[in-house]
């Protein structure tokens, strides 16, 4: 039975909740197992809040019994990646520079969703500051992967990712600088999206960069990402960069079809610039097919070479890591991990010249996405769709020459600021997922998740789970890898 309830959605919860079928009682206690039972090999987890968890899922089964639930998330156990901060529980940045940090206010979705009755299960592993990573000689372990712990889950949002997929919360809150929600989605075979830049609030999370950080929800399906969205989305007049526009209801965009859409593929990124492996090409291919099938007509746009947005992306953002964590690092270097230590020292070689060189890219790049998707319809494209990644690979040490490496298809879209989601579309031959990322206008990420959602309704991925009694047969992790 209790396989059976932390595989529930988000939607799928609520709706048996609101019934009076379930408990948020019994669900959390269901996932606050799963957490013992197999956490101890996927390190999800940095700081588990059980006996909160389980004074707010009392709490919340008697508002329900009084008055119904007052949202679909009353009553859900969720978790927050360790950069957000919360009130009286330590939020460390899995960094031992803040090691014993305890905040004394919520941040903004924190906030959100507790006014929702949604129940805190506890914080979630990341990489350093959400970039060095992944390490050993930080505050805690790196995640890993329950499809296969030897795998990496991707970062930073790590635990998140690794938590949802394995059923230890339902889910979860991430940030995406380059594709840190997204990623981790899809080395887990989970959802996630990064909502337009500006869309929630990030007063109270640590920060990265200042120009690339998104705040979002991860998730199972793109449903629950909805209802998750609609909860934190909305203007902060604390965080100046927060949008002050209205929120739609990305619920009741969710209507099963893409008919009359436009899916524009860089097909010159792909095919030339950043080749995928055949296998990945395969089911990406296969994706579109189920996109055309769903009514959407799909066609290739030319967009500016992706290393000029990994490029500049990459400029600012370390300029910008290095002003974050420069005090810390001149000061007290020994208690970042090397990963990130070489990282932030990164940053302090560039000129002024340089990141406002970036930021002039930047703005072009921008403009040049804009113009691809334009107003809806002349010619047009409505969304853009690529893969996230290859499936997960091994999980090792994190080397500083990684980030100057092979360009990325998710850091285009943090550049730009559009939303960008990434769906499971299926699985290699080693059982590791594929990923779908399907990106849109700015601020309209309900059609990013109708498209999404009616992808997952027709296909079968949202069937399959990891094996989580063999997790939990592993008495301890696989060996740590060893540095390079």
């Amino acid at each position: 039975m209790a396989d059976d309830l932390t595989f529930l959605s988000v939607a799928a919860a609520s709706r048996l909740i609101a019934a009076r079928k379930l408990s948020p009682v019994e669900l959390t206690d269901a996932c606050l197992a799963r957490m013992d039972m197999v956490d101890g090999v996927l390190n999800s987890f940095i700081t588990p809040t059980p006996e909160l968890a389980r004074a707010r899922a009392r709490q919340a089964e008697a508002e329900i019994a009084r008055g119904g639930p007052r949202s679909a998330m009353h009553g859900i156990p969720y978790s927050l990646k360790d950069i957000y901060e919360t009130a009286g529980i330590r939020t460390t940045g899995q960094s031992r520079v803040l090691a014993d940090n305890v905040p004394q206010a919520d941040c903004a979705a924190q906030t959100a969703l507790a006014a929702a009755g949604g129940v805190l299960v506890g914080k979630t592993t990341t990489w350093e500051f959400a970039h060095g990573g992944p390490s050993w000689d930080v505050a805690a372990p790196p995640a890993r992967n329950p499809w296969a712990p030897s795998r990496s889950p991707a970062g930073s949002s790590s635990g998140s990712g690794a938590a949802i997929a394995a059923g230890l919360c339902l889910a979860s809150m991430g940030s995406d600088t380059g594709g840190s929600i997204r990623l981790p989605a899809a080395a887990c075979g989970i959802a996630g999206i990064k909502p337009t830049y500006g869309r929630l609030s990030r007063r109270g999370i640590l920060p990265n960069s200042f120009s690339h950080d998104h705040a979002g929800p991860m998730a199972w399906t793109c449903e629950d990402l909805a209802i998750l969205l609609g909860i934190t989305a909305g203007h902060d007049p604390q965080d100046p960069a927060c949008a002050d526009l209205p929120v739609p209801d990305y619920r009741a965009a969710l209507d099963g079809h893409a008919k009359g859409l436009t899916i524009g593929v860089p097909w010159q990124w792909l095919d030339h610039e950043a080749p995928i492996s055949d296998a990945s090409r395969e089911a990406f291919q296969a994706a579109l097919d189920v996109l055309t099938d769903l009514g959407a007509t799909v066609r290739g746009v030319t967009l500016p070479p992706i290393l000029e947005f990994n490029d500049s992306k990459r400029v600012i953002a370390m300029a910008e890591l290095f002003s974050i964590h420069e005090r810390d690092l001149r000061t007290r270097p020994d208690l970042f991990g090397a990963s990130l230590r070489f990282r932030i020292m990164c940053g302090s070689l560039l000129r002024a010249e340089d990141y406002v060189q970036a930021m002039r890219m930047r703005a072009q790049l921008a403009s040049a996405m804009q113009a691809v998707f334009g107003a809806a319809g002349g010619g047009s494209v409505d969304l853009i769709a690529l893969p996230c990644a290859e499936p997960a690979g091994l999980l090792e040490t994190s080397k500083p020459e990684w980030m100057f490496e092979a360009p990325s298809y998710t850091a285009p879209f943090n550049v730009t600021g559009n939303p960008a989601l990434s769906v499971c579309s299926g699985f290699n031959a080693d059982g590791m997922p594929f990923s779908l990322q399907l990106a849109g206008r700015l601020f309209d990420e309900a059609t990013v998740l109708r498209v999404g959602d009616a992808y997952e309704r027709a296909t079968a991925w949202r069937g399959r789970r990891p094996d989580v009694a063999a997790l939990a047969r592993q008495a301890v992790p696989p060996p740590e890898p060893v540095a390079a």
